[in-house]
């Protein structure tokens, strides 16, 4: 069970390609995972999840079956969130575990308790999953193996030798020590006196201590009633009760300092103390290592290893519930072979938009299709500003990262040949252009793109090249659009420079591939941004014409105005 995932199917490599920290920032992970969860661990699982892409068709499906199974079953998730937690307290038993210094019976006892704990959470998988109807090769593969822990491992037989065990050490209530004093009444040495199996009740140990002391028959005749082997503290460490003169810290004039375990300081008293209670417990030991050694086989926890996977999967189910319920729409994707390099989807929409909506905003969300095939696997995106070229660009990209991670999607149908890589291309921080300035950083940037993607990918370019000289922008954007017309990835290129969607008939003839370049536009109705995208030629200027139009702003509509202002 060490290497069963619930991303990763057991005849598959976990190979995967990392995104960039550009691509992560381009496509607003960090936004994501501090609405998915408010705790830093699920926000950094979920993190690393999304950034670790994975393109096999046989990982990215086995992925969208399990989250399909726990997002159709809500008692299956609630009972996975409860186990969760459980195994989240098996994980910091088990830390504890490592971690610890204790006497050996206690680091025994502790490890009884981790193991009942593990008993009971690979129970309570096998009930929880035997007890809805499951799909997935995921889900069920887990079911097989938690099943064969179950049977196999003598659990039934387990149990209850754990719970004797514990029976037996759990009526140890109290040890009684002996001190033996110096001539100042100085304690120099201790040991056990008895274990017993009540409680030790008398609330005033001074007022013993004197009755005792004072009363005629106070001081017992002999040791008698000691069975055990004092051990003597090394004296050169520390005693219980220290003379001013020793300098040792902590130590009070006419005072007896006495040490507790929690002090953190030096203790030779308590660390004799455990020494004497391992050595009387020394049958209880050997009784609970052999009990364990009978179980051996199930001393992994790898179920542990499942924490961070169901993170992912739940944090994300609990959120695409919410937003179907808000009337959002979310659907599984189909996954189709990854060397098809297609993608078709109907009703996609930015997924922020729909985080906005969830939280109460009054939008209406505009969706779209779209799809990338042979006849158009790169788009020149052209638009008027504000006319949502961001928003569909970004949209495209985590619909391909939602579903690789198989999740569902901002979409009403969708069907993907996973891509092996997303790259983007944004607008660069001020701060990145001072040693290259902002043309020689986004060439930097684009040249790393190309030495990196391959026809599998996925490239996103949003406004590259705008913010320099238009001419050098648009020289070097028309070989860009060449290259990934020779590469053959799919792209969504937006960009204000219309001539660069203009004459693509002959851009395709001029060197056939397997992948045409096509004109996208952002669309405009009665003077408004539709938001709607479709396949059509460039509009260059009339998107400032309709603009104009509807603010009053073209010659004759200004004319007519100043004319009207002179008028008496």
């Amino acid at each position: 069970m060490a290497d069963f995932s619930l991303m990763w199917p057991s005849d598959c490599p976990r190979e995967y390609k990392e995104l960039s920290d550009d691509c992560c920032n381009d496509l607003s992970l960090e936004y994501f995972c501090s609405r998915l969860s408010r705790k830093e661990y699920d926000r950094n699982v979920i993190f690393t999840t999304l950034r670790q892409m994975p393109s096999s068709e046989r990982v990215v499906k086995y992925r969208v079956d399990v989250f399909d199974d726990l997002l159709r079953h809500p008692q299956l998730r609630q009972n996975m969130a409860e186990l969760l937690e459980q195994l989240e307290f098996l994980k910091s038993l088990h830390k504890h575990a490592r971690d610890s210094e204790a006497a050996s019976i206690w680091q025994i006892i502790n490890r009884l308790n981790e193991l009942d704990s593990y008993i009971d959470c690979v129970t309570g998988i096998k009930n929880i999953l035997e007890s809805n109807e499951i799909h997935s090769e995921g889900l069920q593969s887990l079911l097989k193996l938690v099943q064969h822990i179950h049977s196999d491992s003598g659990f039934p037989a387990l149990k209850e030798d754990i719970k004797r065990v514990v029976n037996d050490t759990g009526r140890i209530k109290s040890i009684t020590l002996g001190v033996n004093l110096s001539r100042t009444l100085a304690p120099v040495e201790v040991g056990v006196v008895s274990i017993n199996n009540k409680p030790y009740t008398h609330a005033g140990v001074l007022t013993n201590f004197y009755e005792f002391a004072s009363s005629k028959d106070g001081l017992h005749d002999g040791t008698d009633v000691n069975s055990m082997k004092y051990h003597v503290p090394d004296t050169g460490t520390g005693l219980l009760a220290v003379p001013k003169q020793s300098g040792v810290k902590g130590a009070l004039t006419g005072l007896v300092k006495i040490y507790t375990a929690g002090d953190g300081e030096t203790n030779p008293l308590m660390n004799n103390l455990n020494e004497v209670i391992t050595d009387m417990l020394k049958p209880v030991v050997r009784k609970l290592n052999d009990v364990l050694a009978k179980y051996v086989d199930v001393s992994g926890y790898s179920l542990i290893s499942l924490i961070p996977e169901l993170t992912f999967y739940l944090r994300w189910s609990e959120l695409t519930e919410q937003l179907m319920a808000a009337g959002v729409q979310m659907c599984k994707p189909e996954i189709i072979s990854e060397n098809r390099r297609e993608f078709y989807a109907e009703g996609l929409y930015n997924l922020k938009l729909g985080m906005k909506k969830l939280d109460g905003e009054s939008i209406d969300i505009v969706t779209n299709t779209s799809d990338f095939r042979a006849e158009r696997r790169i788009y020149i995106m052209t638009g008027p500003n504000r006319g949502g070229k961001t928003t569909f660009t970004q949209a495209i990209g985590l619909i391909f990262l939602l579903a690789q991670h198989g999740l569902y999607v901002p979409a009403s149908r969708c069907m993907i040949s996973p891509a092996d890589c997303i790259y983007t291309h944004f607008p660069a921080d001020e701060n990145r252009t001072v040693d290259l300035g902002r043309l020689g950083e986004e060439s930097k940037r684009m040249s790393e793109i190309f030495s990196e993607a391959t026809n599998r990918s996925l490239l996103l370019f949003n406004e590259s090249l705008a913010t320099t000289n238009f001419e050098e922008g648009l020289y070097i954007a028309g070989d860009v659009v060449k290259a990934l017309h020779y590469l053959g990835a799919r792209t969504i290129f937006n960009t204000h420079m219309h001539e660069l969607a203009m004459h693509l008939d002959e851009l395709n003839r001029s060197e056939p591939t397997d992948s045409n370049v096509a004109s996208l536009i952002t669309g405009i109705e009665n003077g408004q941004r539709s938001y709607k995208v479709s396949l059509a030629p460039p509009c260059g200027q009339s998107y400032a014409r309709d603009i104009a139009q509807k603010y009053g702003v073209t010659y004759s509509q200004l004319k007519e105005r100043m004319h009207q202002k002179t008028l008496p």
